[in-house]
């Protein structure tokens, strides 16, 4: 499980695209606070950057013609089998969405890519 770095977006491969959807929609529902090493940083965050995060993915989504769920579109949704949130606190988010998503966190990003053969 990985968030790419949110300059990737646009760049990614159809399946790492998709894969970013479910793996957001996965951290948004039951999978909120369970540790994965590569994603412990968003836990130490409001869930609203995660929503704010998600929905830069779905856009990108849409623009290549792909129809999410627009349940996913309300910051409180958390999935079928999750309670909603009843009214996440919204934030005044900065660019990157995440902090850890630095320069350094890009190189790395990148070279997982090349590992799968991808080259953006």
């Amino acid at each position: 499980m990985r968030l790419w770095h949110q300059d990737l977006i646009e760049k990614l491969p159809r399946q790492q695209l998709l894969g970013q959807h479910r793996e957001c929609a996965a951290l948004r529902g039951k999978g909120w606070g369970k540790p994965h090493a590569t994603v412990n940083y968003v836990f130490e965050h409001s869930p609203y950057l995660l929503y704010s995060y998600h929905q830069l993915i779905m856009k990108e989504m849409q623009k290549r013609g792909y129809q999410p769920d627009a349940l996913w579109l309300d910051k409180d949704y958390r999935g079928k089998s999750c309670p909603a949130y009843e009214d996440l606190p919204e934030l005044a988010v900065s660019l990157p969405i995440y902090p850890e998503h630095d320069a350094a966190y890009l190189q790395e990003c990148l070279e997982n890519l090349r590992e799968k053969g991808i080259v953006v």
